[in-house]
């Protein structure tokens, strides 16, 4: 496929110009990034055969929507939970089961980035990139090994932001990827809350970029950027009303279960339910930390650390700690330059995330945790990604060379903590701790 036309250029005009021969896309090497990923990720995939960590909340859950029990873990929505009682139903109640979800999911997501960031930048320097710094970035790889709800969400909005991407660079497949970029939002949210605030980007930025058309009919009109043939008002039910239908549609198969408040609340009455259940304040936890840390890869979560399965063995929650900070200079450089350039791909990417951080800035949920950096991560290794390229076209090969290698060369020496293999010692953790904060 031709090399799509930079961001900036389409909104001069009323129709995206014709794509230039330049690169080609990489989505076989993407295939082959994320297939090795999955495969990473698979090994010791069912240790602990116990569950750990968050999966005491979201198996338990899982198993009884699959008998049509008890309703529980009611602060969150349900879809996420759907899919692993599903997977526990066609490969039993183990560890598989409970962890399949998550691993497919994972590599999907992984694939899904590279797919969004192909058709956001044109450039396939930075969609390799990219795959690899997620690959090697330590978030996505353990949160695809435990069956919380976190990577189900990630997946979905990953797929959402490829097609919205590709439905502005290929204007005539934009229908149908807009009718999947909604469906695909619709499940984001019924997976974790987290998702809301990114869910509503893509209908904004339709309606941003429309308004900058200039065009008469604003509401009824075909014409113009992001996407020709498509008028506002359909933009809305693909963007809109598509996601929440979805959303209710995942809370249907709760409405008879074991202490259900749905007949008695509805569906409206059950969100304000959810969120009176989020609001409500715990007790502090050690692994408890606050965005300010998560920013510097300060706080650590120790998913698990004990002797299990025959071994001492642990998982360790924390960011890679060459790529998480080099992010942070490489975000800024997105914004200054996207300012500057008026290059869209870098200000989409800034405000994802800023508003998957804002979120928790703000959110009344009094325990935060590393892992609530997930969303926000995603985006930082995308400016990282855009940044290297940069360096790249300049010529600095050796040194962008040096940080991906680096990245990789990280990712594997810490491979052990993050995959549950089994330590030498009781005292095994003191390798991988190189801070006070990380144990």
């Amino acid at each position: 496929m031709d090399r799509p036309v930079s961001p900036h250029s389409v909104l001069k005009r009323d129709h995206p110009a014709t794509p230039i021969p330049h690169e080609s896309d990489p989505w076989i090497v993407s295939l082959a990034i994320a297939l090795a990923f999955l495969v990473l990720a698979a090994v010791r995939l069912t240790i602990p055969s116990s569950y750990y960590f968050d999966e005491v909340h979201y198996v338990p859950a899982a198993r009884e929507l699959l008998e049509g029990g008890r309703y529980l873990n009611q602060e969150h929505p349900l879809f996420a939970k759907q899919l692993i009682a599903m997977a526990i139903a066609v490969f039993g109640d183990t560890a598989l089961g409970w962890r399949i979800v998550p691993l497919l999911a994972g590599g999907i997501g992984l694939f899904a980035t590279m797919r969004a960031m192909w058709f956001a930048s044109g450039s396939r320097f930075a969609t390799i990139a990219f795959g690899l710094l997620m690959a090697s970035g330590f978030v996505l790889f353990v949160q695809s090994r435990i069956a919380m709800l976190d990577i189900v969400m990630m997946s979905a909005l990953s797929v959402a932001a490829w097609h919205f991407a590709g439905s502005i660079r290929e204007p005539e497949t934009g229908r149908w990827r807009l009718a999947v970029t909604g469906l695909a939002l619709g499940l984001a949210m019924a997976s974790k809350w987290n998702a809301v605030p990114l869910a509503i980007l893509p209908g904004i930025a339709f309606l941003v970029a429309r308004i900058a058309a200039h065009r008469r009919r604003l509401v009824t009109s075909t014409r113009g950027i992001p996407v020709p043939g498509i008028s506002l008002w359909e933009a809305g039910v693909w963007l809109g009303a598509l996601p929440l239908l979805v959303y209710f549609a995942t809370f249907l198969p709760a409405w008879n279960l074991q202490g259900s408040p749905l007949p008695a609340l509805g569906l409206l009455g059950m969100q304000e339910h959810m969120i009176a259940l989020q609001s409500q304040v715990f007790k502090a936890h050690p692994y408890q930390s606050n965005p300010a840390e998560w920013i510097s890869n300060w706080r650590a979560i120790w998913y698990l650390y004990e002797p299990v399965d025959g071994a001492q063995r642990g998982i360790m929650l924390i960011g890679n700690p060459l790529t998480m900070l080099l992010g942070i200079p490489a975000l800024f450089w997105c914004l200054v330059s996207g300012l500057r350039d008026w290059e869209w791909t870098r200000l989409a990417i800034v405000a994802g995330y800023g508003v998957s951080m804002g979120l928790w800035l703000f959110a009344a949920k009094p325990v935060q945790f590393y892992y609530h950096y997930f969303l926000p991560s995603c985006f930082l290794l995308a400016a990282l990604a855009l940044a290297l390229d940069a360096l790249w076209q300049s010529g600095r090969h050796a040194l962008v060379g040096g940080v991906m290698a680096a990245s990789l060369v990280l990712f594997g020496w810490f491979y052990p903590i993050l995959s549950a293999a089994p330590l030498e010692t009781e005292r095994g953790f003191a390798t991988y701790t190189w801070l006070p904060s990380w144990r």
